[in-house]
C-alpha cells in the first residue's frame, strides 16, 4: 500500500498569492500520495462498472431488504411500543443510518476499491477494520445460505397434494405431543409445523454436543444454493446487475400480494392493532431507542463491507446523495409494510385457535418457516401461497447473499488479481473457489446437530462482533479520516459539499449513537441460547468467542503491523499512521483556518476528470 509523501507547505501571504502559492506547493503532495504497485494488484484502471445505475440502486436495496425485514423487524416493533417505536426508528434513520450510508457510498465510489484497501488507504491505522468486514461478510455468508437451503427445502415440499406440516398424521410426527394448531400456553404440545420443522428438516438432536447425521437432503440444497449464488455472480457486477431486476423486485410483488390477501381474513384487524397501537410510555424506555438504532443500522447492513464493495463499481459522477436516500427509505417502508403482511396473518390465526397475538407472535427464523407456514394450511390454495411465499424468501436472501460474498471476491481481486490470476487465469475461477469454499464451511449447519451450530454462528457473529466493527470503522473514517476530508471527497464527485445537518450527524451524533450501541450490547451481553430451554455448554461457548475474534482480531493486529513498518519515535509512527494515503491527505498540511469550508480549503476539491484511484 502506498504511503503518503510528507511535503511541507509553505503558508507565507505574498500580494494577495496565497491560494496559488498553496496550490502549487500541494500539487507535488497530490501526485506522490497514491502509489499504485507496477503489477496492477491494486490498478483500478480496468475496473468494471454497473451497466445502468439503476442496477446499482437494485442491487443496494436488494442487499439492505433482506430476511431481517420479514422476521425481525414487525416483532421487534410490537414489543417495543407499537406505532410508538415508529418515532424513534425514523430518527435513527435520519440521525444515524442515511449519514452512514452515505459514508460507505462515498469512499467506495471515490476510491473504487473494496472496503480493505479503501479503509487501508482512509486510515492506515485502523486498515484492520476493512479485512475484519470482509471476514465477517464471509464468515456470515456461509450460515446465511443454510437459510436459503431451508427456503428451498420449503418451496420443493409445497407442491404436494397437501402441505406436509398441515396434520400430525406423518411418520416424522410424536402423535402424544402434536397439534394441528399453536399449542397456546400447553408448553407440552407442539404445532405440527414446529414439528415439521424440527423433526423432518432439521431432524434436531438434543444439543450441539450431539452432531448426529449428514442430513443429505440440506447437503443437496446446500449445493444447489451456493450454484445459484454463483451463476448470479461468477460474471461480476454484469451479471449480478442483470439478476437483481428479479430478485429485487419480486418480493414486493408477493408482499403486496399477501397484504391483499390477508386483511381480508378475519381477526387481521385485531393483529394489525396489536403491532400499531401506541404505546408512548415505551418512549421512555432507553432500551427502546437503543433498539431502533440498533435495527437501523444492522437492516441497512453498514460495516459489512458490502456497501462499499458496490459502490466501488460505480461511475465518479454518480449521484450517491439520491441513491443512498432511495436505498434507506425503501428499506424502512419495506420494513414497515412487512409488519402489516406479518401481523394481519398472526391475527388470523390468533382469531382461527383463540388464543392472544401474545402467544403466536414472534421473530427469528420460527416466524417464516413454523409461524407463516401454517397460515398458508387454512387459505385457499395452499400450495400457491406456500411456494409464492418461500420463493420470495429465496429472493431476498439471495440479494444479500450476492453482496456478501462480493465482498470477499473485490477483497481477492483488488489486492491479489496478477497473483490469482496467474493460477487461475479467470475471474470466473475465483468467484467459484470463494462459493467452494463458503460450501464446505457451511457443511456443519447441515447435519442434525446443525441449528445449534447455526445459532451459536450467529449469535457471536451478527450480535458481537458487529457492533465493535462498526464503532472502529466509524472512528476510523468520522473522527481520524475527519468530516473535512470526507466533505471533500464529496465534492469531488457530485461538485457540491455534503450539506451541514450531514457534516453535523458525522462530527457527533453518529459517532456516538454507534458509541452507544456498542457499550449497550456489551452491557446487556448474554450467552447463546437455542429456544427457551436449551444453553450451549462451556466449551460451544468458547468456541463462539473465537468465532468473534477471527474478524476483530484483525483489527488490533492491523494496527500494530502499520506501527512497526513506520519509522521514528512511538508518537511520530502514530501521527504518520493516522495519516490518510489518498490525495485528501493535503488537507493535514493546511493552516488551522482553513479546515473549515473556506474557499481556500475547498478550491482543492475541485471536480477533477477522473479520480487518482481510477488510473
Amino acid at each position: 500500500m502506498g504511503v503518503g509523501a510528507e511535503n511541507t507547505v509553505s503558508t507565507s501571504i505574498h500580494n494577495g498569492g496565497y491560494k496559488e502559492e498553496m496550490e502549487l506547493a500541494l500539487k507535488p503532495s497530490l501526485e506522490s500520495a497514491v502509489v499504485v504497485p507496477e503489477d496492477g494488484d491494486h490498478a483500478t484502471s480496468g475496473r468494471e462498472t454497473w451497466g445502468r445505475r439503476l442496477e446499482f440502486i437494485l442491487a443496494s436495496v436488494g442487499y439492505a431488504v433482506g430476511l431481517g425485514n420479514v422476521w425481525r423487524f414487525p416483532y421487534l416493533c410490537y414489543r417495543s411500543g407499537g406505532g410508538a417505536f415508529l418515532v424513534p426508528y425514523l430518527i435513527m434513520l435520519f440521525l444515524c443510518g442515511i449519514p452512514l450510508l452515505f459514508i460507505e457510498f462515498a469512499i467506495g465510489q471515490y476510491t473504487r476499491l473494496g472496503p480493505v484497501h479503501a479503509l487501508a488507504k482512509i486510515c492506515p491505522l485502523l486498515k484492520g477494520v476493512g479485512l475484519a468486514t470482509v471476514v465477517i461478510s464471509f464468515v456470515l455468508s456461509t450460515y446465511y445460505n443454510v437459510l436459503m437451503t431451508w427456503a428451498l427445502f420449503y418451496f420443493f415440499n409445497s407442491f404436494g397434494s397437501t402441505l406436509p406440516w398441515q396434520s400430525c398424521n406423518n411418520t416424522w410426527n410424536v402423535g402424544a405431543n402434536c397439534s394441528t394448531g399453536f399449542p397456546g400456553n400447553a408448553t407440552h404440545l407442539q404445532s405440527a409445523s414446529q414439528q415439521f420443522f424440527d423433526r423432518r428438516m432439521l431432524e434436531m438432536t438434543n444439543g450441539i454436543e450431539q452432531a448426529g447425521n449428514m442430513r443429505w437432503e440440506l447437503f443437496g440444497l446446500l449445493i444447489l444454493s451456493w450454484t445459484i449464488v454463483y451463476l448470479c455472480i461468477f460474471k461480476g457486477v454484469k451479471s449480478t446487475g442483470k439478476v437483481v431486476y428479479f430478485t429485487a423486485t419480486f418480493p414486493y410483488l408477493i408482499l403486496l400480494a399477501l397484504m391483499i390477501n390477508n386483511v381480508q381474513l378475519p381477526g387481521a384487524k385485531d393483529g394489525l392493532l396489536y403491532f400499531l397501537t401506541p404505546r408512548w410510555g415505551k418512549l421512555l424506555e432507553v432500551q427502546v431507542w437503543v433498539n431502533a438504532a440498533a435495527q437501523v443500522f444492522n437492516s441497512i447492513g453498514i460495516s459489512f463491507g458490502s456497501m462499499i464493495s458496490m459502490a466501488s463499481y460505480n461511475k465518479l459522477n454518480n449521484n450517491i446523495l439520491r441513491d443512498t436516500l432511495i436505498v434507506s427509505l425503501a428499506n424502512s417502508a419495506t420494513s414497515i409494510f412487512a409488519g402489516f403482511v406479518i401481523f394481519s396473518a398472526i391475527g388470523y390465526m390468533a382469531y382461527l385457535h383463540n388464543l392472544s397475538v401474545d402467544n403466536i407472535a414472534t421473530d427469528g427464523p420460527g416466524l417464516v418457516f413454523v409461524v407463516y407456514p401454517e397460515v398458508f394450511s387454512t387459505m385457499p390454495v395452499p400450495q400457491l401461497w406456500a411456494a409464492l411465499f418461500f420463493l420470495m424468501l429465496l429472493c431476498l436472501g439471495l440479494d444479500s447473499q450476492f453482496a456478501m460474498v462480493e465482498v470477499a471476491v473485490t477483497f481477492i481481486m483488488d489486492g491479489f488479481r496478477t497473483k490469482v490470476l496467474r493460477v487461475l487465469k479467470k475471474k470466473e475461477l475465483v468467484v467459484l473457489a470463494v462459493c467452494s469454499v463458503g460450501f464446505l464451511l457451511g457443511i456443519p449447519h447441515i447435519t442434525q446437530g446443525g441449528i445449534f451450530v447455526f445459532q451459536l454462528m450467529d449469535h457471536y457473529t451478527a450480535v458481537v462482533s458487529l457492533m465493535f466493527l462498526a464503532f472502529f470503522e466509524v472512528l476510523a473514517v468520522c473522527w481520524l479520516f475527519g468530516v473535512q476530508r470526507i466533505s471533500c471527497m464529496v465534492k469531488r464527485m457530485l461538485g457540491k459539499p455534503p450539506n451541514r445537518f450531514l457534516r453535523f450527524c458525522w462530527s457527533v451524533v453518529s459517532p456516538l449513537l454507534v458509541l452507544c450501541i456498542l457499550i449497550s450490547s456489551i452491557a446487556q451481553y448474554t450467552p447463546a441460547r437455542y429456544g427457551k430451554m436449551y444453553t450451549y455448554p462451556l466449551w460451544a461457548e468458547v468456541v463462539g468467542w473465537f468465532i468473534s475474534l477471527v474478524s476483530i482480531v484483525w483489527i488490533p493486529l492491523g494496527a500494530l503491523h502499520e506501527l512497526y513498518r513506520r519509522k521514528g519515535s512511538f508518537l511520530q509512527r502514530l501521527k504518520a499512521s493516522i495519516m490518510p494515503t489518498v490525495e485528501l491527505d493535503t488537507f493535514h498540511h493546511l493552516p488551522e483556518k482553513t479546515r473549515a469550508d473556506s474557499p481556500e480549503a475547498m478550491s482543492l476539491c475541485s471536480v477533477p476528470e477522473k479520480s487518482l484511484f481510477s488510473g
